[in-house]
């Protein structure tokens, strides 16, 4: 199976250089969608519920304190191990949001019950690493 080292790197040979915030809710959206179209999971590491929206914490490793990313910041990232389906699923996903700024895609996020339901009642600002469930994500996208 993929890793999500491997989508952010793959999204960013697609793209070219964005920023950290919107690469990591790309992935949050390719992951989703590969949930609804396929029915599997695209790679196998958690996203969790943070205040500025879904993120990857080990792709948050790689860009720690970095603005902008590019598939550089990914070089362990192996494009190879998707699929020519999931590569198509993460494409479906780019032609539709790439456009979009990461703080569109954040508040995007903020609007929807995986990521709402996932921090409970925490205040907007507050620290958390509670899992976004594969489970809740399919259920939600699926009935969009």
């Amino acid at each position: 199976m993929a890793q999500a080292v491997d989508v952010a790197k793959y999204i960013l040979t697609k793209t070219g250089e964005m920023t950290a915030m919107k690469l990591q809710k790309l992935v949050y959206y390719t992951q989703a969608w590969s949930l609804v179209w396929d029915e599997n999971p695209l790679f196998e590491e958690d996203i969790q519920a943070w205040a500025n929206g879904p993120v990857v914490p080990i792709l948050y490793e790689y860009h720690r304190g970095q603005f902008k990313v590019s598939e550089n910041t990914f070089a362990d990232g192996d494009i190879d191990a998707l699929t020519p389906n999931q590569k198509d699923s993460v494409d479906k996903v780019l032609d539709a949001l790439q456009e979009k700024s990461g703080q569109w895609l954040s508040d995007l996020t903020h609007m929807e019950a995986p990521w709402k339901d996932a921090r409970g009642n925490l205040q907007p600002t507050e620290k958390c690493n509670n899992v976004i469930s594969l489970a809740a994500m399919h259920e939600y996208y699926s009935s969009l």
